[in-house]
């Protein structure tokens, strides 16, 4: 029997976990390593962030889904990952410390024939001074809507600015990314259309200042550095088609921007350009930076490998071309196919875990030295593809030994779809649906653009927003397994 070990049970791990099992069944071992014991559907966030959704609608428990589907569930956190086992035993284990309250504190050592690695992303917030605590959690100037948590909060915060505007005073929202290399745009994106969207229908929009501020050097670049998609038979750019959403909406932006310090109602801030500035604000929801979640790697002797695995950032090497040197360079083909550690076969990353080859949009900093570009978005359809993918590998190499082919989900080859909500509403909700493909361009496939606008287009409307409103039961379904479920496609 073999043991297959994920750790983390977001998009990513819980699709690799769910489709393993089903694919190996009671012969070999699945087991699932997360400290949560929920599991969350993170774009929904923005909706509880609002007050549009309640916490209960975008959370569910683990272990009575993971019970049924005969996953070993353990609420742990990985700590450290020992490829060559120990120097009297060659089998190779993880260090967990268990988060549940049955077992809170303990340490065990879990033992494994192949390991996925789906720890997503740290928050980094204390990267930029005040937007965290100092201890690794977010500040008390801002608001976040990363977490279910965090989201439900934003909406207390932001529910007391409403009353505020309805008291008669004027109120200034301040919306974007808290760091100069930040991911995760579309998330900021989605949520200042909301609090719009909410504003209008709260009667308040006219008493509310809402403002963007991002590390974008153009609105639409998204950390894909941006694309061209056909709008109603016509290719444009994402900048023109951001830019005229912001406009439409009365929306200001600061774009270039490297958030450096955060304070009770002021962020400073500096730009591509080298200018430094102050933003006044009355609430403010600032992305943090994503890194590595800190594991560690040692050798078979006890020494520190972790920087023999792990990128700089935290993020699992695997097979990439991390030496691609400067943006003239940078190729497609520089993007991992197999998410395989280059060094240790029976290890994979997968979503925001792997370390990407370099960045997708051009390389920028400021005339002071400060790098101030977006990194790379691995989330949403891309990590779950990318999870299945990797469950496929592992269960053909358990089955049919080392010298399988591993299955391939290139992000340079793979077309993703993404439904941004600018409000929600039955009547007169609207979303941002967008396809690109492939998600890391190709220029020397598609010359001129990078990816085929044949399908990549864009559309804004109220079948957007449904689309999305549909999508969110249909993912939670597919995560409870329920009956069917893997007919859903990631």
């Amino acid at each position: 029997m073999a043991r297959l070990v994920v750790m983390g049970g977001g998009v990513s791990g819980h699709t690799a976990a769910t489709f393993a099992k089903k694919w190996l069944g009671k012969e070999h071992e699945v087991v699932v390593v997360t400290p949560n014991s929920q599991w969350n559907w993170i774009p929904s966030n923005i909706w509880v962030g609002v007050g549009e959704m309640q916490k209960e609608d975008v959370i569910f428990p683990l272990a009575p889904v993971y019970e049924k589907a005969g996953i070993d569930y353990r609420q742990a956190k990985a700590v450290s990952i020992h490829p060559e086992g120990k120097e009297d035993d060659d089998t190779p284990f993880i260090t967990i410390e268990y988060t549940g309250q049955n077992k809170k504190g303990q340490t065990d050592e879990l033992t494994y024939d192949y390991l996925i690695n789906a720890t997503g992303p740290k928050l980094n917030f204390d990267a930029t001074p005040g937007l965290g605590d100092g201890n690794g959690q977010m500040g008390s100037h801002t608001v976040s809507v990363c977490t279910a948590d965090h989201a439900v909060h934003a909406n207390e915060e932001l529910q007391k600015i409403f009353d505020k505007a309805k008291a008669g005073e004027r109120q200034k929202i301040l919306v974007g990314t808290g760091h100069g290399l930040c991911t995760c745009q579309g998330a900021a994106f989605e949520y200042i259309f909301n609090i719009e969207h909410e504003a209008k229908e709260a009667g308040v929009r006219d008493m509310i200042d809402i403002k963007w501020i991002s590390n974008e050097s153009f609105l639409g670049d998204f950390g894909m550095g941006g694309l061209h998609m056909k709008v109603g038979g016509y290719v444009v750019s994402s900048n023109l088609f951001a830019e005229s959403l912001f406009a439409e909406r009365n929306v200001p932006w600061i774009i270039g921007a490297h958030v450096s310090k955060v304070e009770e109602g002021k962020v400073h801030y500096e730009l591509l350009d080298g200018t430094t500035g102050v933003e006044e604000f009355d609430f403010a929801m600032l992305i943090p930076p994503f890194a590595g979640v800190g594991l560690k790697a040692f050798a078979k002797d006890g020494s520190d490998i972790t920087s023999k695995i792990f990128a700089p950032n935290g993020f699992m090497k695997v097979d990439a071309n991390y030496n691609a040197g400067s943006y003239e360079n940078w190729k497609a083909s520089d993007w991992p196919r197999t998410y395989q550690n280059p060094d240790y076969k029976n290890i994979f990353a997968v979503g925001i875990a792997f370390a990407p080859p370099h960045l997708i949009s051009k390389p920028a900093q400021s005339v002071n030295g400060t790098p101030i570009n977006p990194t790379p978005p691995r989330t949403g359809m891309p990590a779950g593809i990318i999870g299945k993918a990797v469950a496929h590998s592992v269960c053909d190499l358990i089955k049919n030994g080392e010298n399988a082919k591993l299955h391939e989900a290139s992000m340079a080859e793979m077309g993703a779809a993404c439904v941004a909500s600018a409000g929600k509403g039955v009547l007169d909700g609207t979303a941002a649906a967008m396809t690109v493909y492939p998600v890391v361009p190709d220029f020397e496939k598609y010359p001129g653009t990078g990816r085929d606008t044949t399908y990549t287009y864009g559309e804004v409307g109220l079948a957007g927003h449904w689309i999305k409103h549909i999508l969110h039961y249909m993912f939670i379904y597919k995560a409870k397994l329920y009956p069917g479920w893997t007919l859903i496609p990631e």
